[in-house]
């Protein structure tokens, strides 16, 4: 059991509501449910369209082909109509000329309801009767989505479709065991979990989810949230909290991290803890805001004058979004260090069912020191390059300095050539520890497979289905999905690696920046790429498609 809705229509039209509403009504029907968004960078007009796949069994991915399509307008259909399975069908109130076409009487629904705000409503109660799904949950969603004064004329579309067509299916329901999230949603549910009390921002897609989600939260939890004037500030700010004793955390896309690069420069000297999220869009400059890519990787790498140290975790899915970002914060304080998150587009904004997050399991863990014995050296050299730390102001009679300079263990300004050459040494030790803790990639399929892929990031879902058909049919195919990229862990791929016959890289972007660090850090390389890079996301039907062009 496994079905696929495409809703198309222009920005305006009420698509988002549609959506979210149809897939809330799915979830509670009991169904893992996948959502993939794809919109265009405007406020009306232009074509956005939104799939949703839905279930008995956990999806990772959105399918190539639907079976049923509601077109908002007649783009929808010119542009989508071939994705479109056989059996399957499309409702709209335009005049095509289709096959399976259902055409809604929208004038006399109009006429009836005289809400024209509503009509897609309508639609909405059409797909829930083809599926043969329970009008009942349809009504107890809208009545939690609506406040009372829009309720009637849109609970009267809803019965309006759902009287309109005869039922195609009748699809059982099952206990609704999960929930539904985003990926930007998880990753700030994440940071507040892990007690993230400073966040800033500037509002720049795909980003600005995360700010407006820890706003929603911040009375209630005690946080801070401020939107900045621009990305320079954001993280000068984060830092200024950081070194203050609070966990804070900034987010961007490419282009504002661009902006914040000097000022992390300045939290590798100043070895503070903080949070940065780069939610990485198609590129260079404005690039294409609202479509995806995986091409900032190298950057962020390397990004900074001067060397230190930093870590870089690529966020694979929903759930790992919650675990990874409460995971960094964490890291930081140990380290005292920047430490990076990558996500991009795609994973911001897709929602997909997960089993809830066990709140439980995460530990918050602070590195502060209470008492000082003696004069306080914040940037003392130690054998681990990590320094004892205490908040400005807490402990009587001792001071904490910061300055972008280099300086001596106290924080002093410096030029002495052998003093610098020992706090170099210092902070570069940082990630002799780290690289101990780093997490191995997932490992998808056969360990011993004769086919190994490298992946990383929000590639894994599409990965991991396109893995699991092709291992169903007799091939021989593992795949290492990486979310720690910097440090980069190298066991599982000195060991897979070793056996395989073939290596493929599958990244979103045009250069495989993986397979490049790949080939720096370990003797291997990819023997195939499998790169794309127009600002849509792999399908696992698609990833399947182009590994069997290349395996046979």
């Amino acid at each position: 059991m496994d079905y696929s809705i495409l809703v198309g229509g222009a920005a305006g039209q009420g698509l988002d509501t549609l959506a979210n509403i149809l897939e809330k009504i799915l979830k509670r029907c009991g169904f893992y449910v996948f959502t993939h968004r794809d919109y265009m960078s405007r406020v009306r007009g232009g074509h956005n369209f939104t799939q949703i796949r839905f279930s008995d069994k956990e999806v990772y991915s959105f399918k190539d082909q639907v079976d049923l399509i509601l077109a908002l307008n007649k783009e929808s259909f010119i542009l989508h109509k071939d994705r479109l399975k056989e059996d399957g069908i499309i409702i709209s109130h335009e005049e095509l000329e289709a096959d399976n076409f259902i055409k809604l009487p929208l004038k006399e629904i109009k006429n009836k309801i005289k809400n024209p705000k509503v009509l897609n409503i309508v639609g909405m109660g059409a797909i829930l009767k083809y599926f043969g799904l329970p009008l009942d949950i349809g009504k107890e969603v809208l009545e939690s989505s609506f406040k009372k004064k829009y309720l009637e004329d849109n609970m009267l579309a809803l019965l309006a479709g759902y009287d309109l067509i005869e039922a195609k299916y009748k699809l059982p329901t099952f206990k609704d065991k999960n929930i539904i999230i985003s990926g930007n949603k998880a990753l700030a549910l994440g940071a507040i979990a892990a007690g993230c009390k400073f966040y800033c921002g500037y509002p720049m897609t795909p980003s600005t989810s995360i700010l407006t989600y820890i706003s929603s939260k911040a009375n209630e939890m005690g946080i801070v949230v401020d939107q900045v004037e621009d990305e320079i500030a954001a993280l000068n700010m984060a830092l200024g909290a950081s070194f203050a004793g609070v966990r804070a955390m900034t987010a961007s896309s490419g282009g504002g991290f661009a902006l914040m690069v000097e000022a992390l420069s300045f939290a590798g000297i100043l070895e503070v803890p903080v949070v940065i999220v780069n939610a990485q869009r198609v590129g260079p400059a404005t690039g294409m805001a609202t479509r995806t890519e995986q091409s900032d990787l190298r950057f962020v790498i390397h990004a900074g004058h001067g060397e230190f140290p930093r870590m870089v975790i690529a966020l694979r899915d929903p759930e790992d979004a919650f675990y990874q970002t409460a995971r960094a914060f964490n890291i930081s304080d140990k380290y005292q260090m920047p430490v990076i998150i990558l996500t991009d587009l795609y994973l911001a904004d897709y929602s997909k069912t997960i089993k809830p997050f066990d709140f439980s399991s995460i530990s918050i863990e602070r590195y502060i020191d209470k008492e000082v014995g003696g004069r306080y050296k914040k940037y003392e050299i130690t054998e681990s390059g990590i320094s004892r730390r205490i908040i400005p102001g807490k402990i009587e009679g001792q001071i904490v300095l910061g300055d972008s300079h280099e300086h001596d263990e106290c924080g002093h300004i410096t030029e002495d050539p052998d003093l610098r050459t020992k706090m170099v040494l210092k902070r570069m030790r940082k990630l002799e520890a780290l690289e101990q803790e780093v997490e191995e990639p997932w490992l998808i399929g056969n360990e011993e497979a004769e086919n190994l892929i490298v992946c990383w990031g929000s590639t894994y879902g599409a990965v991991k289905e396109a893995v699991d058909r092709l291992n169903e049919e007799g091939l021989s195919i593992g795949a290492l999905v990486f979310g720690d990229i910097w440090p980069f862990p190298t066991n599982k791929l000195m060991k897979l690696g070793k056996r395989a016959k073939t290596i493929i890289d599958i990244e979103q972007n045009a250069t495989g920046q993986l397979d490049s660090i790949i080939r720096e850090k370990t003797p291997f390389g990819a023997d195939y790429k499998i790169l794309k890079f127009n600002g849509r996301p792999f399908s696992g039907d698609e990833v399947y498609s182009r590994l069997k062009s290349i395996l046979g």
